[in-house]
């Protein structure tokens, strides 16, 4: 990761950010010298989220203390689903003066169900909180970036982005927008000094994943599962040495190239296999 502390003189902004990877996400980057816009629709988790940060900073050693206290946290609470919730985090951080330097599109839900069983108003929330608005906050804040010849995007794609399989087809749909929006982004960006990083990622042990305990653990030991520690860590070393992909777990690229040539027979008998355990 890069190693040059900013001194918390621009922003990095952190959809999902009340738990899970979201967090660790505002404690890494807030530990690298970035203010933090926190953004999800979960309150209490986000007070949370700025109760640690502002702790992880405090303990951060060899810093001026001016310097330290002169870190912000500014906590967001957005329903990601909205229509206008990329126009109104943009208006949140311009009013509050906040230059966003790094942007992590990390929110993210999963159903595991057939398209046909999983509700209507699932299906929109999905396609709104992995497409719709993290496009449009890319739309917002790359322009600006460019003006200052500075930028960083990290957009959260996935294994299942090259994966039609029945039960996570709708997850593995939108990951794949992701994936093919992000390099059009990134290959426009060239030479402004804004990149776009994709974070590949397998099984991540967070609650996002809907596995039994047991199927978790078991997971954990094949080291098919890896930690969210290591994911954020990854992809936040690839967003700043500007690459346009990362994907952790020797096992993933072990894995990609059988999913993507697995007949459709192999997979209805895998997904009804399957199904009664998810």
């Amino acid at each position: 990761m890069n190693k040059i502390f900013r001194n918390y003189r621009t922003y990095a902004l952190v959809t999902g950010a009340a738990s899970g990877m979201g967090r660790i996400y505002c404690i890494r980057l807030a530990g690298m010298g970035y203010n933090i816009v926190a953004v999800d629709i979960n309150k209490d988790g986000l007070n949370q989220t700025c109760t640690m940060v502002k702790d992880a900073v405090n303990a951060l050693e060899g810093i001026d203390k001016q310097i330290r206290e002169s870190f912000r946290i500014l906590p967001v609470v957005q329903d990601l689903s909205a229509r206008e919730a990329a126009d109104r985090i943009f208006q949140r951080t311009e009013a509050e003066g906040c230059e966003v330097e790094v942007l992590v599109n990390n929110a993210g839900i999963m159903y595991c169900k057939g398209i046909a069983e999983t509700a209507e108003k699932k299906l929109e929330l999905i396609m709104a909180v992995h497409m719709t608005t993290p496009l449009m906050l890319c739309r917002k804040y790359v322009n600006p970036m460019k003006e200052r010849g500075c930028g960083y995007i990290l957009n959260i794609s996935s294994l299942a982005a090259w994966m039609s399989w029945p039960g996570i087809g709708m997850y593995g749909n939108t990951k794949r927008f992701v994936k093919d929006y992000s390099r059009e982004l990134r290959i426009e960006c060239q030479k402004t000094g804004v990149s776009v990083t994709n974070a590949y990622f397998g099984a991540v042990d967070t609650p996002l994943v809907p596995l039994r305990d047991d199927l978790r653990k078991l997971a954990r030991g094949l080291t098919v599962m890896i930690r969210p520690e290591k994911a954020v860590s990854r992809a936040l070393r690839a967003t700043f040495k500007r690459r346009r992909g990362v994907m952790p777990g020797f096992v993933n690229w072990i894995f990609l190239p059988l999913v993507v040539i697995m007949p459709d027979w192999l997979l209805g008998w895998i997904y009804r296999k399957v199904k009664k355990f998810l």
